[in-house]
């Protein structure tokens, strides 16, 4: 949403750019820590419930934004809209409890597919928005779509009595927040402080510490935030690793192609678009993971989760080799990244699909959000990552600098990578599970035991 004024964010929030940069990492922190939390606190008192308080904190943290011209105010609206990101998991959750086994399926891939769908289409409504009116107007936009996301989910999601009441863990919670935020600001801030600067080191080491301290007291939990010894099963944990690779290979589209699209044409490699052009050349993937959560489920019912994930995976792969030989023009980019969203719309859809046919249902809500915490872990390692690389091989362009092609080409070696190293992880997840050996009527598993729907 703000990376069309990212650049102008110091003189509209009257601060430096080290400063305004929080802007987006305090929305990927937030987001990160929030969704293991929403989804337990959604086993507890309710999926529906959780869902109209994120739209309920979407709503006001969009108007707060909408309403700040300082940074202090900023921030704080900013960290709300990532603790609202805590929707995501909730709703593939409640899918499963609401959705007819035989749309079920097709349900999840599809509310997986949003994940990608909203920041391609994002980007180039973002720019027209900026380019049209004030740039307050972003938030005032989204304020807007919240409001009507919430109008939609009181009228028309089902109320499934599906609470557990528990006991919250406060102390789990509080643990992985503290060992979270300092892993990923350490993480994220690499690029900036330097790899092996004190601070980066300093942050991620003490934030291991901290997370291991936490995995030791949920273990000792009776009724543990995150239950690790669900996450352990062999077929979740392997999911999760894939999905810290797959997540790496996705974000690096979002960060590395806008940026070669926007480089002046001046340089042999650079393609001269602005950056709601870019947003256009780069909005078809969107739609295309969308038009694959079909074609996603289909193969989850005839091949099970597993194979699907292994199937994205690898296209997602191809997608950055595609890309590596097609740089010199727009549209070879563009065909580029709808490999990728292609890889992108059929792999999601099967990682909560693996997590949830392994889980116990009592437990759907906070598995999904630890998975989704695994995607976001693999999103934040490839912006340091790739920040690092397209800053440390530059060549000058006039008074600034600018990344050279063979940086780019790196950006998109390391991408397949990543996401060949999840097909590989992917093929180690135990065959035999529930989706592998039943028929497609039986892969998803039945609503709640004794749930009621008003």
């Amino acid at each position: 949403m703000v990376i069309p004024i990212q650049g102008e964010l110091p003189q509209l929030l009257d601060s430096t750019a080290a400063d305004t940069a929080w802007v987006v990492t305090i929305t990927l922190l937030c987001a990160a820590v929030t969704m293991p939390i929403s989804g337990r606190v959604a086993d507890m008192v309710g999926k529906q419930r959780v869902l109209v308080a994120s739209a309920v904190l979407l709503l006001v943290s969009s108007v707060v934004c909408a309403l700040s011209s300082s940074l202090l105010p900023m921030l704080v609206g900013r960290g709300m809209q990532g603790m609202a990101m805590g929707f995501i998991p909730v709703g593939i959750a409640l899918l499963r409890e609401i959705v007819p086994p035989r749309m079920a399926g097709s349900a999840v891939a599809a509310m997986s597919a949003t994940l990608g769908v909203g920041g391609a289409i994002g980007l180039p409504l973002s720019a027209w928005i900026v380019q049209a009116g004030n740039w307050h107007a972003l938030f005032w936009v989204s304020a807007a779509v919240a409001a009507a996301v919430l109008v939609a989910i009181v009228a028309l999601v089902p109320h499934v009595h599906d609470a557990h009441p528990a006991h919250f863990d406060v102390a789990g919670a509080v643990g992985l927040a503290l060992g979270l935020s300092l892993f990923l600001v350490g993480l994220s801030k690499a690029s900036t402080w330097g790899w092996a600067s004190g601070r980066t080191i300093g942050c991620v080491v003490a934030g291991l510490a901290v997370l291991v301290a936490w995995a030791v007291l949920e273990l000792r939990t009776a009724e543990p935030l995150v239950d690790l010894r669900s996450a352990s099963r062999l077929p979740v944990l392997l999911t999760n690793v894939a999905a810290v690779a797959i997540g790496m290979g996705m974000m690096a589209q979002a960060i590395v192609i806008p940026q070669l699209l926007q480089l002046p044409d001046v340089l042999d490699y650079g393609l001269g678009q602005t950056i709601l052009q870019a947003g256009l050349w780069m909005a078809p993937g969107g739609l295309m993971m969308l038009l694959f959560a079909p074609v996603s489920s289909r193969l989850m019912s005839t091949l099970g989760p597993r194979t699907t994930l292994m199937i994205g995976a690898t296209v997602l792969g191809l997608g950055y080799v595609v890309t590596f030989f097609l740089m010199g023009e727009a549209w070879h980019l563009m065909i580029g990244t709808l490999v990728i969203s292609i890889g992108v719309g059929i792999g999601y859809a099967a990682m909560p699909t693996l997590v949830l046919d392994h889980t116990p249902v009592r437990e759907a809500g906070s598995a999904v959000g630890v998975n989704t915490l695994m995607r976001s872990l693999g999103t934040t390692i490839a912006s340091a990552l790739m920040a690092t690389v397209l800053t440390s091989d530059t060549q000058p362009l006039g008074p600034v600098s600018v990344p050279t092609e063979s940086a780019f080409q790196l950006c998109f070696v390391i991408s397949a990578i990543a996401a060949f190293v999840g097909v590989a992880v992917a093929a180690t997840i135990p065959r035999g599970s529930r989706t592998a050996e039943q028929g497609p009527e039986q892969d998803v598993a039945e609503p709640v035991a004794g749930a009621q729907v008003d």
